[in-house]
């Protein structure tokens, strides 16, 4: 008798991402999706509403990666921050084509539901990346740090999502380059 496998959404996700992998993430279908977990797509629904949960849950395991503890508590803040961005670009390189497809994907121009939960996770994204790298600044400073911190992101993004280079070195190339501004030492 084979033994089933437990239905978990961390199952599906790794399902969905192989399945996407062949087929790509726009042609992938919840039914289909479904089918292969040999379940019903009411109980696929039961975990993920569509496949927009599915890549926001991937993305989440990605900032758990990022989160992991600093060894070093003696690094500068821009080590710190690369060191970190690195962890979440790396968490999602083993589906890098994928993931690009899944932002092209929230930002299509037909899905604006997508736009606005995008700005708040991207805040947050902004926010634990300073938290963890121990930047405790406020006020004015604060914010001018926000402010480089999303742009840099947003850039390094862009390039990586694109990069093929060797463990997407030209995309974290720029991420370095970027984090050397004055601000961040």
């Amino acid at each position: 008798m084979a033994k089933q496998t437990k239905i978990t959404p961390n199952f599906i996700v790794d399902t969905a991402l192989k399945m996407a992998a062949e087929t790509g993430w726009d042609a992938l279908a919840m039914t289909d999706l479904a089918a292969h977990l040999k379940i019903s797509p009411t109980q696929l629904q039961s975990h993920f509403f569509d496949k927009n949960a599915i890549a926001d849950t991937w993305f989440a395991r990605a900032l758990d990666a990022m989160l992991q503890p600093l060894r070093d508590e003696s690094l500068e803040d821009r080590e710190r921050l690369e060191i970190l961005m690195h962890r979440w670009l790396d968490a999602l390189a083993p589906h890098h084509t994928v993931t690009a497809d899944m932002l092209s994907d929230k930002m299509w121009p037909f899905h604006p539901h997508h736009w606005v939960p995008m700005i708040f996770d991207l805040s947050r994204l902004m926010q634990w990346w300073r938290d963890a790298a121990g930047m405790r600044a406020g006020g004015r400073r604060r914010q001018i740090e926000e402010i480089a911190l999303t742009g840099i992101f947003l850039g390094t993004l862009k390039r990586w999502c694109k990069d093929d280079s060797e463990g997407q070195a030209n995309a974290k190339a720029y991420l370095a380059k970027r984090l050397s501004l004055p601000i961040f030492n």
